[in-house]
């Protein structure tokens, strides 16, 4: 121990001990001792932030709080599938034809009322045979539905032959011939009533309410004849 600018040998003896003050240059006391620091006030320095501290209020939570977090549900919505697309329609000869063809009845007529071999190639039986098993319809002039001079009228027409609307005035449009000079497809008449000579002893016609187009064997006793064109 000592001061600034000495050191302190010791010496062992077998006496004992001798302490002795040995002078230490100044320089080299210089070189030893460290320079001292300024003393700084930490109180002034933490003053404002213990200032706020006691004036924030004291804010405490018990111990079996707890904390949750609201969130929405999210769904995910399947996007709606597109419409189907329209069915494609196609116009036909005689819609009624085609449904009345569609129902038993209709297709046991035609087993029962076959086609005559007179049909081929005769132009004014192959287009009237297109519409056996329509039915009979009062005025009817369509293939939704013929009475007697409606069916031979309309069936002349896809010909491009224009007959009068009425079976009396029908009568009267061509040329009267026997029955033994009469061809297939000349308009058979008798009062009240006109259908077309299908050959033989048959004919085709809209008969009456309740029945439908057909061939049959002709009824009347002593029917007209009359050639077209």
């Amino acid at each position: 121990m000592g001061t600034v600018g000495r050191r302190t040998a010791v010496v062992a003896a077998s006496s004992g001990l001798m302490v002795s003050m040995v002078a230490v240059p100044a320089t080299a006391a210089d070189h030893v001792a460290a320079p001292a620091l300024a003393a700084v006030d930490t109180a002034a320095l933490t003053a404002s932030a213990r200032a706020v501290l006691n004036t924030s209020p004291v804010v405490a939570s018990p111990a079996e709080a707890v904390f949750t977090v609201d969130a929405p549900a999210v769904t995910a919505e399947k996007p709606a599938p597109p419409p189907p697309p329209e069915p494609v329609r196609t116009r036909t000869a005689s819609r009624t034809a085609e449904r009345a063809a569609a129902t038993p009845a209709a297709q046991t007529q035609a087993t029962n009322n076959p086609i005559p071999q007179s049909v081929s190639g005769n132009a004014v039986l192959e287009v009237a045979a297109r519409y056996v098993g329509v039915p009979y319809v009062s005025g009817g002039s369509t293939p939704d539905g013929f009475d007697c001079s409606g069916f031979t009228s309309y069936v002349y027409a896809q010909l491009g032959i224009s007959l009068p609307r009425t079976s009396s005035a029908q009568r009267n449009a061509g040329q009267v011939v026997s029955r033994a000079d009469a061809q297939p497809g000349d308009l058979i008449w008798s009062p009240g009533h006109i259908g077309i000579y299908a050959g033989g002893n048959q004919m085709i016609d809209a008969p009456r309410p309740g029945k439908t187009i057909q061939f049959r064997s002709i009824w009347q006793s002593n029917p007209t004849f009359i050639r077209i064109g």
